[in-house]
């Protein structure tokens, strides 16, 4: 199966986008603990209509990511891997290994305390830094092992999204709630009756996320369930929902995703940081990323295969999927959302950030390091790998 121009193109943009996230991170750690320290992290924490500037990344900005997300969930849905039931079941199951385990191993060490709340920081993969780091192995990458990791990344998301509506939404607001899902049916209608323009759908979206921030649910759930609602036609380069999501690619990957990881990683790190590693939620995050994302999706994977649910692609070996799942240990902007969701102890929240850091950079390496050298024993692929 040849790549299509849209996958190719979300590719490329997740990639640069990667490679932009590690250099604004490494940046807003360096301005967090240098002279500029007090102005830096100020600014962040600023307040704007009783919210921090950081806040509004987190529940305003963020929803735009999500929006996107939707949009190629759906497109993966109807046109793309998850549209083929064989292509599809591989990448799901691996994914709900790669959430049930790292979150399995999570509370086995804080059930019970005062951090098990957190059990949904280590289900999470960072699209963008995961396909980033894939793209610098070169084009020996199989076309297989991109549309897995990708497939795999957006259910993951897909995923994180219901474990944040299930269990990190605050008290409910039936009203609020309501409402919001009563301009949501509105806009529904509005794509049953065929109507195209996109103006009624956004401005509608903006009215639903007021209320659904102001219902308990999280509000970037709103770009999420907006998504579904966006006409999708024959899915053509002409249809409202190709051109919204060929809009939102660049602003996301370059702006917002950015934008968020220098506002949630301006962390002070005192000289006792590292006392926050030697404690069981600290524990639960590194081992949940680094060894229960790949034991999970290479153990569900195995199953799925083996009892003929899925169809293991050509190309595509055992040591692929194991690589893959390494880099899904990459938690990194889903994994610091979450984590801001799940506690209000600010120090919990940067000892957490901390974990996260030091478990998405060893993922990461380990990930690079391990598929450079199975690569390394393979001829360069092109894109027709996908049977």
């Amino acid at each position: 199966m040849k790549l299509t121009k849209t996958f190719k193109a979300f590719f490329e943009n997740e990639k640069s986008g990667g490679i932009i996230l590690l250099f604004v991170t490494i940046l807003s750690l360096y301005l967090a603990n240098s002279s500029f320290q007090v102005p830096y992290v100020a600014f962040w924490e600023k307040e704007i209509s009783g919210h921090s500037i950081t806040e509004w990344i987190n529940d305003g900005l963020m929803t735009i990511f999500f929006l996107l997300i939707g949009l190629e969930l759906e497109r993966e849905i109807y046109h793309g891997e998850l549209s083929n039931f064989k292509n599809a079941s591989l990448p799901i199951v691996a994914a709900f290994g790669g959430m049930i385990v790292p979150a399995a191993i999570f509370l086995v060490l804080n059930y019970g305390t005062t951090t098990q709340n957190g059990a949904g920081i280590p289900m999470a993969t960072d699209i963008a830094f995961a396909i980033g780091i894939l793209s610098l192995l070169g084009n020996k990458v199989p076309a297989s092992l991109k549309v897995f990791l990708t497939a795999l990344a957006v259910i993951d998301d897909l995923g994180a999204i219901i474990v944040i509506a299930v269990f990190y939404s605050t008290s409910i607001s039936f009203l609020n709630l309501g409402i919001a899902l009563a301009i949501w049916i509105i806009l529904f209608v509005l794509n049953r009756m065929k109507i195209h323009n996109l103006i009624p759908y956004l401005i509608g979206g903006i009215i639903m996320w007021y209320f659904m921030l102001n219902s308990g649910v999280h509000a970037t759930i709103t770009g999420v369930i907006l998504a579904f609602v966006i006409p999708f036609g024959d899915g053509g380069e002409k249809t409202s929902s190709y051109k919204l999501q060929h809009f939102l690619h660049q602003p996301v990957a370059f702006f917002i995703l950015p934008l968020f990881a220098v506002a949630n990683t301006a962390l002070i790190i005192t000289e006792n940081w590292h006392e926050g590693l030697n404690h069981s939620n600290s524990y639960g995050i590194i081992l949940g990323l680094v060894v229960g994302k790949p034991l999970g999706i290479l153990l569900f994977s195995s199953v799925g295969v083996t009892s003929g649910l899925c169809l293991l692609p050509k190309n595509l070996k055992w040591a692929h999927i194991l690589g893959a799942g390494m880099l899904g240990g990459i938690g990194f902007t889903m994994s610091i959302f979450i984590t801001v969701l799940a506690f209000k102890n600010p120090e919990i929240i940067i000892f957490s950030k901390i974990a996260i850091l030091i478990a998405s950079f060893l993922a990461g390496l380990l990930g690079f390091v391990y598929l450079k050298y199975i690569l390394s024993k393979t001829p360069s692929i092109q894109s027709s790998d996908y049977e």
